[in-house]
């Protein structure tokens, strides 16, 4: 498979990342581009006889250099297969995950790589592509540039986990891969699946039902579930009961997690039938599955603050800027905008259109938002160049 970045000047070129791309058995080359970060100690003053530094980590390589994002979508890269998951490292470079292949991409300055290393082969001979499973999402340690983290949501023989391992940024390989998070139940559809760092630096994790409906309302199981654990796996201090992960329950099959500049943490949520919705997430919410879909005010629930009819969205990943909520729809072909309004949310418009399904946005270090397509995940239509990963700048 040939992947394609989108250069500034349009022409799309193929790219061999210098980093981690290498033929079998080669060493890797590692090449960092770019200036040192601050604090970096000058090497011509030497230290003294008593002063041993530690030494600095190395810097990340900078992300693609990109024009300015405009209100026409701008290709960056094409002939993805089956993307899901979306994230960005310190100096911008770009990590995706392909679901089936179970591979990471690494799109830097120099062009776009499948990731290598130990942590790499371990995910292809471990994760368990099946339906919806499969790798699906991504998040950075919000100290990477020290700890170097990448955290992965994956469907394993024994069902759905979470994952890290090190990043080497200038090799562009992954380490041993660690266990973080495990016996979230899994099936061949509503694995949830998105993880993020919250503003509180916790790690929250969606899970889906795994279509065992009464699992959703039970407090001991981890399906139906959103998550929240601290960075190292375990049940994070504050949570709304005592010694678990959970922190929301009731949900059929979470798939966008993100937070507006107040903390206020969002949900996107897959209906059955009816109603599809976005939901402000409280802690210790019950957010009715399997009893409730959509508004129905039922004593102990929580309604969703925007809801569409199961055609029209299916969303997935969400963004949030300083004025509007971004949902990815799957079965709706596009990418809604809900403005916030205080402490509550406008009607839903539509952003984007035109190019099938969408299965992730996320605000990007240049401000632009993101957007994953998903035609080749064997529910959509493929195009041209599809699947592929595309900026537009936010709608005003």
């Amino acid at each position: 498979m040939i992947f394609r970045v989108a250069g500034p000047a349009t022409a799309v070129v193929a790219m061999v990342l210098a980093v981690g791309c290498t033929a079998p058995g080669a060493e890797p080359t590692p090449t960092f581009v770019g200036e040192p970060t601050a604090g970096t100690p000058d090497p011509s003053v030497a230290p003294g006889p008593t002063s041993t530094p530690e030494p600095e980590p190395e810097p990340f390589a900078p992300g693609p250099a990109l024009p300015p994002a405009t209100a026409q979508p701008q290709d960056v890269l094409t002939g993805l297969a089956a993307p899901w998951g979306l994230a960005f490292l310190p100096g911008g470079a770009v990590l995706v995950t392909l679901r089936d292949s179970a591979q990471v991409l690494l799109l830097g300055a120099g062009g776009v790589a499948p990731v290598g290393g130990p942590g790499a082969e371990q995910l292809a001979a471990g994760t368990l592509h099946d339906g919806e499973g499969g790798l699906l999402g991504v998040a950075v340690s919000p100290d990477v540039e020290q700890d170097r983290l990448v955290y992965l949501y994956r469907t394993a023989p024994t069902g759905n986990e979470v994952v890290r391992a090190e990043l080497d940024p200038a090799a562009g390989t992954l380490g041993d891969l660690q266990p973080v998070l495990t016996g979230i139940p899994a099936a061949g559809n509503h694995n949830g699946g998105r993880i993020a760092f919250g503003p509180d630096g916790m790690l929250y994790v969606a899970t889906g039902d795994a279509g065992s409906r009464p699992t959703s309302q039970d407090t001991g199981s981890l399906a139906g579930k959103i998550l929240r654990v601290t960075p190292d796996g375990a049940a994070a201090p504050g949570n709304p009961f005592t010694g678990s992960p959970v922190w929301s329950l009731g949900h059929r099959n979470v798939q966008g997690l993100a937070w507006d500049a107040d903390g206020r943490m969002f949900a996107s949520e897959f209906g059955q039938n009816t109603w599809d919705e976005l939901n402000v997430i409280l802690p210790g919410g019950n957010y009715g599955w399997p009893g409730s879909e959509g508004v129905t005010g039922a004593s102990g629930t929580i309604d969703p603050v925007a809801t569409w009819p199961t055609s029209d969205a299916s969303p997935s990943g969400i963004a949030v800027t300083e004025g509007a909520v971004y949902l990815a729809a799957l079965r709706g072909e596009r990418l809604w905008q809900v403005p916030l309004d205080g402490a509550g949310v406008g009607g839903p418009v539509v952003a984007l259109d035109g190019l099938g399904r969408l299965r992730h946005v996320a605000v990007g270090p240049d401000g632009a938002l993101w957007v994953l397509t998903n035609n080749t995940d064997g529910r959509g239509s493929p195009r041209d160049g599809d699947d592929r990963l595309l900026r537009i700048a936010p709608p005003a």
